[in-house]
């Protein structure tokens, strides 16, 4: 089996973040592995508050896991400060990680501020030349570039303009364009397009960080990029299709349909 470590915030109804990350490492035969950057109240409806970790105990998990455990992949989802990114950046460095996904977590579904405002540039300069591919949702990608993005042109511009930050490959989800669901994938030489049709339904909590998992657990699996991408776009198609309709808001994704369709569980 492989190991697939999650380094991300939790979310106490558990659609995403930490939470979403272990199921979905789980459910693609995975191993998982987690340290802990932020504690969040959240729920379906938005995020009430966040405490961030100190660097400190970032470091102490980091090196525990590393330490004892060979790490096949590693998956970064929301990471507050500059001295956490610093603390991380230093300890991937040090453990030489490989097949890095880095999910740039900036504001919620909710439109609450998941990065502080100075630590954006430490995001970009430290974590982003260290990731084999990065996975911006277009509001995320537009953030990176300061410019807006109408579409899938402008998405392989970005995907350019976002690789010279330093990534191996960027895949840039564009879940919220109109029409189909189409994410565009660039390595430096060549553009690839995922479609999908696009499913309406509200239970979407967690999207971002199940796919950029799934990815990380594709790759920790010997997948190369082009498949591991592949086979998290169906994936997540296949948890947002059956959708968990818990709490007054956006409830998660189905991480475990299949299983749970194959034991006679209704959760549609």
């Amino acid at each position: 089996m492989k190991n697939v470590l999650t380094i991300a915030g939790s979310d106490s109804c558990g659609g995403a973040g930490i939470q979403a990350d272990i199921k979905t490492f789980c459910a693609l035969g995975t191993y998982a592995m987690s340290v802990i950057t932020a504690v969040t109240a959240q729920n379906t409806k938005g995020v009430a508050e966040i405490r961030e970790m100190d660097s400190g105990i970032v470091a102490s998990q980091l090196d525990c896991v590393f330490s004892d455990i060979r790490v096949d992949a590693v998956k970064i989802g929301m990471v507050c400060n500059t001295q956490i990114i610093e603390t991380i950046a230093e300890r991937l460095k040090k453990y030489n990680a490989k097949n890095i996904v880095l999910d740039p977590v900036m504001i919620s579904t909710s439109g609450y501020s998941l990065l502080n405002p100075e630590a954006k540039d430490a995001l970009l300069k430290l974590l982003f030349p260290l990731a084999t591919v990065v996975t911006p949702n277009l509001l995320e990608a537009e953030d990176i570039i300061n410019r807006k993005i109408e579409s899938p042109e402008q998405m392989e511009k970005a995907a350019e303009d976002i690789l010279k930050l330093g990534p191996a490959g960027v895949v840039i989800k564009g879940g919220h364009l109109e029409g189909d669901a189409v994410d565009v994938f660039y390595d430096g030489d060549n553009f690839e397009y995922y479609k999908s049709k696009r499913i309406i339904n509200k239970n979407t909590h967690g999207t971002g960080c199940t796919v950029s998992s799934a990815v990380a657990a594709n790759l920790a699996k010997g997948c190369d990029m082009r498949k591991a991408l592949s086979g998290a776009k169906e994936y997540i198609s296949t948890a947002i299709a059956h959708g968990i309709s818990i709490g007054a808001g956006h409830g998660p994704t189905n991480h475990f349909y299949s299983l749970y369709k194959a034991a006679g569980i209704e959760t549609d």
